[in-house]
This record gives structure tokens, sequence and C-alpha cells, in this order.
């Protein structure tokens, strides 16, 4: 069996180092363990920290953004046949001790996919700010709805994937990936749960992915809706159409009462028209859920055969 443990990161010199050093040098025994750091075009000396702790580096050239840089990870270890996979931030904010405790379950075969997350204790709380705090629980709300799986935590970056999980990943998202990885891989019926972790929460550093609220809130919600578009597109464009479609007929229904009240349309004609238009765009929105649906099957087609293929090319099986 072999471990790949993935960090991607930015500007981390001050950190990397222990991380790295901090990952636990026996962990259940698995014979094969490598730490791959993806440096997302550091123009500090996150390299070199890197290399001098142990680790090998992918580098890019360039900063490409949180998502791309862990979907090399992602091509890396495939590339090196991984079973397993843990990926930790680099900012020492997440204690590596806790990488027994994430694989566990996959190992008992409970699990593809387990989060860690910040939130199922309450000694954290207290120390993030509110409106961060309440971010969190509204986008973990929101997801949970969404993949119909209550989770507390769909923004933490210390996570372990079986290689099915693996297998199955195909991300598209730049900014960020770990919402997406959870709509991803819970679309695809894999198994994912959810184990409390350590954290060290520091008030002074100011990250280089949430720092800004409200552009992060903009980027990671066009990535999840993307991924929704993408997965469920009936549900979505069939969900609007019949809203809209609904809506019109309350309209019409009313327009209906009002002309057999009084003998007319107007002054009211604009309660029809907007029923119409709803009923117009209702059956428009619906017949583009039906259309996105057939493509989505299609997709699901080619995601299918694509990961035979990864799982024929990388490991032969």
């Amino acid at each position: 069996m072999k471990l790949i443990i993935l960090i991607p990161a930015y500007n981390e010199e001050r950190t990397i180092g222990s991380v790295i050093e901090g990952i636990p040098e026996n962990i259940f025994g698995i014979s094969e363990k490598e730490i791959i750091v993806i440096d997302d075009g550091s123009t500090d000396n996150t390299e070199k920290a890197s290399q001098d702790a142990g680790a090998r580096v992918v580098s890019h050239s360039e900063n490409k953004g949180l998502g791309i840089a862990f979907s090399t990870g992602i091509k890396e270890a495939l590339s090196e046949k991984a079973d397993l996979i843990i990926n930790i931030d680099a900012d020492g904010q997440f204690d590596a001790r806790d990488i027994p405790r994430l694989i566990q379950p996959i190992l008992n075969k409970e699990a593809d996919f387990v989060i860690g997350s910040r939130f199922m204790r309450d000694s954290l709380v207290i120390k993030i700010p509110k409106i961060k705090l309440f971010g969190n629980r509204l986008m973990a709300k929101f997801i949970s709805w969404v993949c119909g799986k209550k989770l507390s935590d769909v923004s933490c970056g210390f996570r372990a994937y079986s290689k099915e999980a693996l297998l199955h990943l195909n991300l598209f998202g730049k900014f960020t990936y770990t919402q997406e990885v959870i709509l991803n891989l819970s679309f695809k019926h894999l198994k994912i749960t959810e184990i409390p972790i350590k954290v060290r929460y520091f008030p002074e550093k100011k990250s280089s992915i949430s720092g800004n609220l409200l552009s992060y809130i903009l980027k990671t919600m066009k990535i999840i809706f993307r991924t929704i578009l993408d997965y469920q597109p009936l549900k979505f464009f069939g969900g609007l159409g019949i809203f809209l479609f609904s809506l019109g007929l309350a309209l019409d229904v009313l327009m209906l009462y009002i002309f057999l009240q009084t003998g007319q349309f107007t002054p009211y004609k604009f309660i029809g028209i907007s029923g119409l238009s709803c009923n117009f765009l209702g059956l428009v929105f619906f017949i583009i859920g039906l259309m996105a649906d057939i493509l989505n099957r299609i997709r699901q087609t080619q995601e299918r055969t694509l990961y035979y293929q990864k799982k024929k090319f990388y490991y032969g099986d």
C-alpha cells in the first residue's frame, strides 16, 4: 500500500518545513509513503524549505490557484499509483498527527473520502470571527442540502481519499477545490464521512484564499453552481421551469377571475402578460433542463469510460 501526502503551497516558507516534519513516520505500518508539495508559483523559498524537509516538489511557473494546484497533486498521486491520499494545508493550522485517524475509516472500508471537520468540536468556534463562522456554517448547510448528506465543514483543507475516490475525481475549479470535491464524489455515490480534527487558528494570518470574504463567496459559488449544473441540470433547470410556470399559472387564473368579475381585461392586462411570460419562460427552462439532462447522461458515460481508462493506465486493473 502506498500513501501520498499532498501539500499545496503558496508562499509558505515559514511553516512548510514544520508541517512536513510533523508528519508521522509510521502510519499503520504502511510500506510506502511520499510527501509531495505542489508549489503554486511561490515567490519566496517555499520550494527550498520543502526540499530541505524531505519532500518532493512539483512547481508551477506562476500562481494558478488552489484548485489547479490540487488537480496537479491528484495527477502526481495517480502517476505514483497511490492507494491512499492525504491533503493537508501548508500553513500549519492542522495537526499532522491526525493523519492516522483520517485514513482509518478508509482502511476499515467505511468511507472512500474522509473530511476533517473543524466544527464537530466547540473548542475552535469561539476563536473564529463571527462573520467567518457564519459563512462556514451557511456554506455547510447549502452543500449538505445539495448533496443530501449532513456535513459540518465543507471548506477544510485536511482530508483523506481512497484510490476509488482518486480515480473518480474530475475537477475544473481554479480558485479552490474543497466544495467541488464533495459535490463531485457525492453525485457519484461514493461514501463520505467526517471526523473531528485538532486545529490551530492564527487570527493574525490573512488567508490568501478567504481573506476577502465577498470575493471568496462569489468565486466559490461560481464553482458550486457549475458543478450542480454539470451533475443535476434537470433538477436545476426543471425546478426553475416548474416554479416559473406555476407562477404564470397563478397569474393566469387571477386574470381569468378578474375577467369573469368585470367582463374586461383593462386595466389589469399586465397581470395576463406577466402570466403568459412566466408560462413561456417556464417551458423554455424545462426544455433546457431536458436537453441538459441528455448531455449529462453522455457526460456520465464519458466519466465512467475515463474512470476505467485511468484505472487500467495507472494501476493495470
